[in-house]
């Protein structure tokens, strides 16, 4: 049986070997609007629980957009010109437009990827930037959460009278699903900020999980500094498989995103009678496994479905290797999952410690293979699994090691399936029973 996996740009093909029950779980989507661009113009102008967008900027002096990175598939080449045609006409300057791009702490945009994120046209014509965590001076302190998170923002959004964001709407591994509030933080929040809020107050909460906003702690935490920073706008989309619009939710920060989760929820949702043996999973290829950082997002989608003690072979490219200096460095530090979760339990927070983290949360419960060919060998020891210098060699190692006749689940689009099974499916139902009921956070 062959299967196409998605990897690097170009994608993989395993021949899987005989012998196990496969249950290929594709990446499901709505089907893609036929009119994308009239979707879009019908969202600015006939918003969810706001005015529209270009009656919002009457008056107004300046606006910053936050757009997603380049690690996002997020459609801003489309949604960005007509948004920014209605704050021209409407009476904002171009020259006080601002569009940020929402690193987070991941690397800058280059220059050829800014030209990728939002264009070639808009990347000469207005004013477009990183956002630079690890510049404290360039954020404005709003305050503490109510529960202590000390809230820095990029001074180029609080500033601005018009506060926006584009984002896309997926599961996420911590927040449930991407999109709205974190296009603020942590997009545009200084270290300072994202340090608390991916230490181990929030990343050890099971409730902090991928597929639901439902009592979510981060999720919470995320829309009280949204609001501490005046987020005005949204912008969001769903995305079909192909990465076409297949919906639109723009307006209320808040009750906009939701309403995009409740779409993305219902369209994606696939469901298992009982967990499996193994998982052949990705990391939805291009631009996700870009970095091995990135690319972990891969096993905590597919550890919802597979038993205790049971295998995940994480197939991903790694074009740039690891990823970021510090990720890089604790990486390579720690031997074992236990000894790095006892070392950061009590210790300060060390930026991206929260990715691995969220893996070694994993690999205390499963095996873990790997076929990560740009990740350097250098790093193969310390990964809490093993690696293979050959996906075929990687497979034949999963299946060995299996009982009789296993179950094996494949997810050719790794973190864009959002897939439960037992327990967390009846969760996933009163999340969305939830998000049907109100919009309270």
């Amino acid at each position: 049986m062959r299967v196409e996996l998605a990897f690097g740009r170009t994608g993989l093909e395993l021949n899987l070997p005989d012998g196990p029950r496969y249950r290929i779980l594709e990446a499901r989507s709505a089907e893609p609007l036929t009119d994308a661009a009239a979707a879009i113009d019908q969202a600015l102008d006939t918003p969810i629980s706001c005015a529209p967008v270009m009656e919002m900027a009457k008056g107004k002096g300046s606006a910053a957009i936050s757009v997603c990175d380049i690690t996002r598939p997020a459609p801003n080449r489309q949604v960005l010109p007509p948004l920014l045609r209605r704050l021209e006409r409407a009476g904002i300057p171009r020259k006080q437009i601002t569009i940020l791009i929402a690193t987070g702490l991941h690397r800058p945009a280059t220059g050829a990827e800014i030209r990728e994120i939002v264009g070639p046209e808009i990347a000469e014509s207005y004013r477009v930037g990183n956002h630079n965590a690890r510049a404290l001076a360039e954020h404005r302190y709003l305050g503490a959460t109510a529960s202590g998170t000390p809230v820095y923002i990029d001074e180029r959004f609080v500033s601005a009278d018009l506060r926006l964001s584009l984002g896309f709407i997926e599961p996420h591994l911590m927040l449930g699903y991407s999109g709205g509030r974190k296009l603020v933080a942590p997009g545009l929040a200084a270290k300072e900020t994202i340090e608390v809020l991916h230490s181990p107050k929030f990343m050890r909460d099971p409730r902090s999980a991928e597929g639901s906003i439902d009592d979510n702690p981060l999720h919470r935490e995320l829309l009280e500094i949204a609001r501490m920073a005046g987020h005005t706008f949204i912008a969001d989309t769903a995305l079909t498989r192909d990465r076409r619009i297949a919906g639109v939710f723009a307006g209320h920060p808040e009750r906009a995103h939701r309403r995009g989760v409740e779409f993305v929820s219902r369209v994606m949702l696939e469901t298992l009678d009982e967990p499996v043996d193994a998982v052949i999973t990705t990391a939805a290829g291009y631009p996700l496994d870009l970095t091995f950082y990135q690319s972990i997002k891969g096993i905590t989608a597919a550890s919802h479905i597979v038993k205790p003690g049971g295998s995940i072979l994480l197939v991903a490219a790694c074009e740039e290797g690891a990823g970021a200096p510090e990720f890089r460095s604790m990486l390579k530090e720690f031997p074992s999952d236990r000894g790095f979760l006892d070392r950061i339990d009590a210790a300060p927070v060390v930026i991206d410690q929260w990715q691995l983290e969220k893996l070694a949360l994993v690999t205390r419960k499963v095996r873990v293979l790997f076929y990560v060919p740009g990740l350097p060998a250098e790093y193969y020891r310390t990964l809490w699994g093993t690696a293979y210098e050959s996906a075929a060699n990687a497979l034949d190692a999963l299946v060995g090691r299996l009982p009789g006749q296993p179950t094996v689940a494949v997810i050719p689009e790794g973190p864009y399936v959002l897939a439960k099974t037992g327990a967390e499916k009846a969760g996933v139902a009163v999340s969305q029973a939830s998000l049907l009921g109100g919009d309270s956070g």
